[in-house]
C-alpha cells in the first residue's frame, strides 16, 4: 500500500510540475499575446508536422531492428514487429509513469517472444546507456556552438550545487548497495544478485556483437532522424524557419532533456523549448507555439501507435504462432 501511495504521489508531482508550467507560461501572456500564439497555431504549415512525425516513426523503426543486434548475443530474435510494438507501447507508458516504458518493453518481450525479462531488460539498459551517450555528445556540441549562452540558460533554471549534491548522494547509495550486496546472505540478496547477473548479459551484449559496426551506423541513423525531426518541424513556422542549425541543435538537446526527464515533456517541452529559442531572439509567443505543436503532434503519434500497438500485440501473435 505504501510503495502504490509512494508511485502515485511520484506521479503526481511530476503532473502538477507540468501543470504548473503551462499555467505559468500562459498567465504571463498578455490576451494578445494570447491571440498571437492561438494565430501561430492557425497559420503553421502542417505538411512539415507530418514529415516530422514521420521521420520520428522510422527512427522507431530503425531501433526495432537495432534492438535484435543486442538480443542475438544472448540468444534471442524476436520478431521486428514485435520489437516495434513493444517499443510503441513503452513510449506510451512513458507518458503516465516516467521511465516505466524500459520495464514494460521488457514484458512485452517476455510475454511474446519468451525472451527473459533480466535479459531483454539488460539490453534496453545497454541501449539507453548509447542513447544517453550521444545526447551527451549533442549537449557537448552545443556547448561548443554557443556556450556562453547556453551556461547562462542552464545555470538559471539548474542550481548547479544542487546539482552536484544530488550526484553525491546517488553515488554514496550506490556505494552502500553494493557493500550490502556483497556481504550480505540473505535469501533477498541471492535473488537480487542473479537478477542482476541477467541484466549484466543483456547489459554486457553491446560487446559480444557481431555486427557492431551495423550496430553504430543504425544508432547515427536514430539520433540523425531524431534531430532532422525537430529541424524539419521548424519549417511549420516562419519565424523558425531561418533559425541557424547551431540554435537549433540547442533547441534540440533542451527539448530532448525534458521530453526525457519527465512524463513525455508534459507542460515542460513547449516551455523550455520557448525559453531557450528566446535567449536566440525569437519571439516567445513563436518559440512557445512552435513548442506546443511539436509537442502535441509527438504526443498524438505515440497515442495513436501505443493504442494499436496495445490491440494489435495479442492479435499479430496468435495468428504467427
Amino acid at each position: 500500500m505504501k510503495k502504490s501511495l509512494t508511485k502515485f504521489l511520484k506521479n503526481a508531482k511530476a503532473i502538477g510540475v507540468g501543470l504548473f508550467l503551462v499555467y505559468y507560461s500562459y498567465t504571463k501572456f498578455t490576451p494578445e499575446q494570447l491571440d498571437e500564439i492561438a494565430f501561430y497555431f492557425k497559420k503553421a504549415d502542417y505538411t512539415f508536422i507530418v514529415l516530422s512525425v514521420f521521420l520520428s516513426l522510422v527512427s522507431h523503426i530503425i531501433r526495432a531492428i537495432r534492438w535484435n543486434l543486442l538480443l542475438e548475443p544472448v540468444g534471442y530474435k524476436p520478431s521486428v514487429i514485435n520489437n516495434f510494438m513493444a517499443i510503441s507501447v513503452a513510449y506510451l507508458m512513458n507518458m503516465f509513469i516516467p521511465k516505466s516504458g524500459e520495464i514494460s518493453r521488457g514484458i512485452v518481450l517476455d510475454k511474446y517472444e519468451k525472451v527473459p525479462f533480466d535479459k531483454g531488460f539488460g539490453t534496453i539498459i545497454s541501449e539507453r546507456v548509447v542513447d544517453l551517450v550521444f545526447l551527451m555528445a549533442f549537449t557537448a556540441l552545443a556547448l561548443f556552438l554557443e556556450f556562453d549562452d547556453l551556461y547562462a540558460f542552464l545555470t538559471e533554471i539548474i542550481n548547479p550545487s544542487k546539482l552536484i549534491l544530488v550526484f553525491g548522494a546517488l553515488l554514496a547509495f550506490g556505494i552502500i548497495f553494493l557493500l550490502f550486496l556483497n556481504y550480505s546472505k540473505s535469501k533477498l540478496t541471492q535473488k537480487i544478485k542473479q537478477f542482476l547477473l541477467g541484466l549484466k548479459d543483456g547489459v554486457f551484449s553491446i560487446f559480444k556483437m557481431k555486427k557492431k559496426f551495423s550496430f553504430i551506423i543504425q544508432t547515427f541513423l536514430i539520433w540523425g532522424l531524431y534531430l532532422l525531426s525537430f529541424y524539419t518541424a521548424m519549417y511549420a513556422l516562419e519565424d523558425t524557419a531561418s533559425i541557424p542549425i547551431g540554435t537549433v541543435i540547442i533547441a534540440f538537446v533542451v527539448g530532448s532533456f525534458a521530453f526525457a526527464f519527465t512524463n513525455s515533456g508534459f507542460g515542460s517541452y513547449p516551455f523550455f523549448v520557448a525559453a531557450i529559442l528566446a535567449v536566440f531572439g525569437v519571439a516567445e509567443t513563436a518559440g512557445t507555439a512552435f513548442g506546443w505543436i511539436v509537442w502535441t503532434s509527438n504526443i498524438s503519434s505515440i497515442i495513436i501507435f501505443g493504442g494499436l500497438s496495445f490491440l494489435f500485440l495479442p492479435i499479430y501473435n496468435k495468428a504467427k504462432s
